[in-house]
């Protein structure tokens, strides 16, 4: 049989993996280990907020190994390390994103529709919803809003509405891609350095830091097809150490929570983001954001007694990525949507009866980064870039061709999933 490598667990990487097994002699090549979820108790946490001990969020990383930040002076990255990558820290969300996709010509119907059927999607969980919950979604709608039910990758009955659905859900209520790795060789501790490639074609992975197999400094594995799914933040170093440029057109998908004191909110035991709100260029949802909740001095009441809202904004597709480090600034354009959503919660959080000077913002952050390979309409067919050889394939965000401001999750697989029957195809 023949051997694939796929270099990343997420949301495409462990799609390509379960894909290609069915034809290949599968390997995933993980940088992190096995995901934990955090198991110390919010409360007892937050209790130390007040000591200034959570000065820097990349501390988190002490308490959720899996959760790696990257900062720069305007915005802090979120994203995973770990098998499962960053789906073990989304929120669940599973939401059809692929106008940008369309717009070049690729339609991906069929996957999608396999998804719905092969995911615990559901929008049955309304009745799990707060007073609080509850009242924003109505205020949203009065205000011609036309807030819908988040789909989520959710098995109802096993939630325990704990809220932690962002660092590590401790039930496995919520779906994320560890699932579609059991009976797949996956080696942790695996740092991929960069490919070889010969003659337009991947010979083999060069990998260090394999800690977990007692490799020494480095060791290289062939495989007859290679698929990078390292995420948009790992994909382009890989590729660009292995001599393929990358066009610096990061996207992140800025992040921005509105918050005010509202007692009894209990917004810290309620599913994140339960419905959503589609603007011009942005969404809003309920969300308890924990990074300011921890690391931003205005957030200063306690868990259960404030309320926050969401901004995710679709970005410039201007920046880049080296080495790990975030080269981005957003435009003036960012910024007026970043305001025009502001104004959005603001105004929704004075119907709800918030004084205005009580409202307080948290930190700008991001957690979706890609865009630094875009496909265009001349790929629409094979979804491969020509700057890649024939046997190497990317399958994640890297590919898509513009920013989406909405969770990516479900459209990386079906990405995937098509990628893995080209693949197989060719050399299956």
């Amino acid at each position: 049989m023949k051997k694939a490598i796929v270099i990343g667990s997420g949301a495409g990487g462990a799609m390509a993996a379960k894909m290609l097994a069915k034809d290949f002699d599968v390997t995933v090549l993980e940088q992190g280990q096995a995901f934990k979820p955090l198991t110390l108790p919010l409360n007892q946490l937050a209790k130390f907020r007040w000591t200034g001990l959570y000065f820097d969020e990349r501390l988190i990383q002490f308490f959720l190994p899996a959760m790696r930040i990257d900062r720069n002076p305007e915005t802090v990255m979120v994203y995973g390390r770990g098998i499962g990558g960053t789906t073990t820290l989304a929120t669940g969300n599973a939401v059809r994103a692929d106008e940008g996709l369309k717009k070049i010509g690729i339609h991906l119907d069929r996957e999608f529709e396999e998804l719905y059927q092969e995911l615990p999607i559901t929008t049955d969980h309304q009745h799990r919803w707060s007073r609080i919950t509850k009242q924003t979604f109505e205020v949203m709608q009065e205000m011609g809003f036309d807030p819908q039910p988040m789909p989520k990758l959710l098995r109802t009955k096993q939630c325990r509405m704990c809220g932690h659905c962002s660092i590590g859900c401790p039930t496995q209520a919520k779906w994320d891609t560890r699932e579609l790795l059991e009976g797949i060789k996956v080696i942790t501790g695996c740092k991929v350095t960069h490919i070889d490639i010969g003659d337009q074609i991947a010979k083999r992975v060069y990998v260090s830091n394999t800690s977990s197999l007692h490799w020494g400094s480095e060791r290289s594995l062939e495989a007859d097809v290679i698929v990078v799914a390292a995420g948009g933040y790992g994909t382009p170093d890989i590729l660009r150490n292995s001599g393929i440029d990358c066009q610096p057109r990061l996207f992140i998908d800025p992040v921005l929570c509105v918050a005010a004191p509202m007692e009894q909110a209990r917004q810290d035991h309620q599913l994140l983001m339960p419905f959503v709100s589609r603007r011009e260029k942005y969404i809003i949802s309920p969300y308890m954001d924990w990074l300011s909740f921890f690391f931003n001095k205005r957030w200063y009441k306690s868990m259960d007694s404030m309320v926050s809202l969401m901004i995710k904004l679709a970005d410039v597709e201007q920046g880049d990525v080296h080495h790990n480090k975030m080269q981005k600034n957003l435009t003036t354009t960012d910024h007026e949507y970043l305001k025009r959503g502001v104004a959005d919660c603001r105004e929704i959080l004075l119907r709800m009866g918030v004084h205005e000077q009580n409202i307080f913002l948290g930190t700008l952050n991001a957690g979706h980064p890609g865009g630094m390979l875009p496909l265009s309409a001349a790929e629409a067919e094979t979804l491969h870039s020509p700057l890649l050889p024939d046997n190497l394939y990317v399958a994640d965000a890297s590919l898509l061709p513009q920013a989406l401001g909405l969770p990516p999750m479900l459209t990386i697989m079906a990405l995937a999933k098509r990628i893995s029957r080209i693949i197989s195809q060719q050399y299956g």
